[in-house]
């Protein structure tokens, strides 16, 4: 497997997290949102689902996050969301079964996103077999974003939405612009 890590995978998993916190060591995943493309950016399959956790510890993890308390209303919604959820495992298993039936059960897949790295650290503490199905590379979104801002002044409109879905959709349709932009 060491050989396909090395090759550029054909087909990249766009996948956004919300978690209860940033720090992958202790807070959780309660949502997760995937969408498998090719190099066009042609959109081959998706999965959006809750990610079971328990309600203790939803709301004491949220209770602690400034972000989480500035937002309580889309925080109940995660809280909810995550209680009627699958169990992580069947989660993890179902984002591997999105890979399964479009890479290939074998394939390799480059993981894509804004700050992609954040859920990359929550892929490797918490879903370490899908963790083994990603190149070690990614595209991330947030280094053209950087580039874009910081020398031509451009700027993607973004809705914020922080809800794993929508979030994966605007990340494919802001390198959409960059690379728009950079091609003329």
């Amino acid at each position: 497997m060491t050989d396909l890590k090395r090759m550029t995978p054909k087909f990249l998993l766009w996948l956004d997290l919300e978690m209860t916190g940033l720090k992958p060591a202790s807070d959780r995943i309660v949502e997760v949102g995937a969408i498998m493309t090719d190099w066009d950016f042609t959109e081959l399959g998706q999965f959006e689902s809750g990610v079971h956790q328990a309600e203790s510890e939803l709301r004491t993890k949220f209770g602690a996050n400034p972000w989480a308390a500035a937002r309580p209303i889309e925080t109940e919604e995660l809280i909810q969301l995550s209680l009627a959820a699958p169990p992580e495992a069947d989660v993890e298993q179902q984002v591997i079964g999105l890979v399964n039936n479009i890479a290939g059960k074998d394939a390799i897949v480059l993981l894509a996103g804004n700050s992609i790295h954040q859920d990359r650290q929550f892929i490797r503490a918490w879903w370490p077999k899908l963790e083994q199905r990603l190149h070690y590379r990614m595209l991330d979104v947030s280094a053209f974003k950087v580039v874009m801002q910081a020398k031509y002044g451009l700027e993607f409109p973004k809705k914020e939405t922080h809800r794993a879905l929508g979030d994966i959709e605007e990340s494919i349709a802001e390198l959409k612009f960059y690379l728009e932009k950079l091609g003329k």
